[in-house]
């Protein structure tokens, strides 16, 4: 796993249905009716290179949601194709991308390197490893709980917070609806690549464009 899967993908032609948030590249098609959605997704079952590569869709009465990994750093080169097929197939059957519709929650769990409970997370959650610093839903229905390590010389023995990952084009109105309904910003100075907001009783949440559009290191 490298940066270099992920970073190419972002910067490939033709990806415009495409964003890469923590969980890797995702889509989401707008159908008419369930019956669309699963006719969509039997036809993207069927691109060449889909079936059997870890690939989760979701379906609903209005949309198909297709995520390629679980994990940004599990892309590869083979999945700019396999994106393009995708979309390539969505529009012979008339569905549209949504990016607006595109979002991941990640739960962040802190503590110090020596007192490393990925193991008790991964069990109580009932998830398994997508990598070596995380757990994700086998179902993929819920959030990816990543494991974040403090420095071992700070007092704070244990944090959680909530990242909120989105398209880059609709972090800044992600955050302005958040400060609308009562939240608050606690910084800002990596914007736009991610914001640190709190509710009024101060829990913490980042809202991300990292690392759709993004380069430099994740956001903590």
């Amino acid at each position: 796993m490298s940066e270099e899967g992920w970073k190419a993908f972002v910067a490939a032609d033709g990806l415009d249905d495409w964003a890469v948030l923590h969980g890797g590249a995702v889509t989401v098609f707008g159908v008419a009716s369930l019956g669309e959605a699963v006719r969509l997704a039997d036809d993207v079952a069927a691109v060449s290179g889909f079936a059997g590569s870890g690939a989760v869709l979701t379906l609903g009465d209005d949309r198909v949601s297709v995520r390629l990994t679980r994990d940004m750093w599990a892309l590869e080169p083979h999945h700019v194709d396999l994106a393009r097929a995708v979309s390539a197939t969505a529009r012979e059957r008339g569905a549209t991308a949504n990016r607006s519709r595109i979002h991941e929650v990640q739960i962040a769990v802190s503590a110090k390197p020596s007192e490393a409970n990925l193991p008790f997370w991964r069990a109580v959650l009932g998830y398994e490893a997508a990598a070596d610093d995380n757990g994700v839903d086998p179902l993929a229905h819920s959030s990816v709980m990543w494991a974040q390590d403090l420095n071992e010389d700070k007092a704070l023995r244990h944090a959680m917070h909530i990242d909120v990952s989105v398209p880059r084009e609709f972090a800044e109105a992600r955050v302005a609806a958040a400060v609308a309904a009562g939240g608050r910003i606690v910084a800002h100075d990596e914007a736009p690549e991610f914001w640190i907001l709190a509710d009024a009783a101060g829990n913490k949440v980042c809202v991300c464009a990292w690392p759709d559009g993004a380069t430099t290191q994740a956001p903590g």
